[in-house]
């Protein structure tokens, strides 16, 4: 009986532990920064690509999260999984290295510098990821990095600043998964299996959000949580949903 399965989820386990035990003063820092914005009546832009987008898309309008996160969900920079054909794997590589395309993705959205901009990125790397962080900056926007350092830390810039995103966010949020992602060796396998980044990166996400939901809430304000329809009281929570989306347009009419 293999003793992958176990081997997979105890890596898992492993890698969360080290974050709770080494990360949860940078969450609780983040978080103060995205309730800061949610506060003023601002909004928290998430972005990733590739699987990074992910974690980014997880944090509105997903059950339980905060209205005022802004997910910027670019089709080009998700759907890669046909892998050939339209929209596949080779056009996703190219376009995610070609700089300028992630500075016209963020003009293309009303910001503000009171916003903030959250950014998932195993590597930190690329060009459009790093686009994105160096606009960011220059709006005056507070920019919060999820990324591993172990990875990060051991490979290059591919962006003309010579960043990487831990070297331009404000907050950094390490997920401590190593160098290549994946991290379980199989006998007589080339390379290796058991990708956690994504996982990883998706949890700290949520740690983000729910903390920022305490903290509005500890503010006297509704964090407008968004709430499963898929429940015996679906027309309770999609009244409630509706007040969210409404206080979403609110925010984004104001601009």
């Amino acid at each position: 009986m293999s003793d992958m399965p176990k081997r997979y989820l105890q890596t898992v386990v492993d890698r969360l532990s080290q974050v709770i035990n080494t990360q949860t003063d940078a969450i609780e820092e983040a978080a103060r920064v995205c309730a800061r914005s949610i506060l003023d009546d601002k909004l928290v832009f998430t972005f990733g690509t590739g699987h990074g987008s992910f974690a980014a898309m997880e944090m509105y309008p997903r059950t339980g999260t905060v209205t005022g996160f802004r997910p910027i969900v670019e089709s080009s920079m998700i759907s890669f999984h046909r892998v050939l054909g339209d929209a596949g794997a080779r056009q996703y590589r190219f376009i995610h290295a070609q700089e300028g395309y992630g500075k016209a993705i963020f003009d293309s959205h009303q910001t503000d510098p009171d916003d903030t901009m959250l950014m998932f990125s195993h590597s930190g790397i690329n060009a459009v990821t790093l686009d994105i962080a160096v606009a960011a900056k220059e709006k005056g926007m507070k920019v919060i990095g999820v990324t591993s350092m172990p990875h990060s830390s051991s490979v290059p810039s591919r962006h003309s600043s010579g960043k990487r995103l831990y070297e331009i966010a404000d907050v950094v949020i390490d997920t401590g998964v190593p160098l290549g992602d994946a991290g379980i060796g199989i006998e007589g396998v080339k390379g290796k299996t058991g990708a956690t980044s994504t996982s990883i990166a998706i949890a700290i996400g949520h740690a983000i959000n729910s903390t920022t939901a305490e903290l509005v809430a500890e503010a006297g304000r509704d964090p407008y949580l968004m709430v499963s329809p898929n429940t015996t009281e679906k027309a309770a929570a999609n009244a409630q949903n509706d007040l969210n989306y409404a206080e979403l347009w609110r925010r984004l009419k104001a601009r």
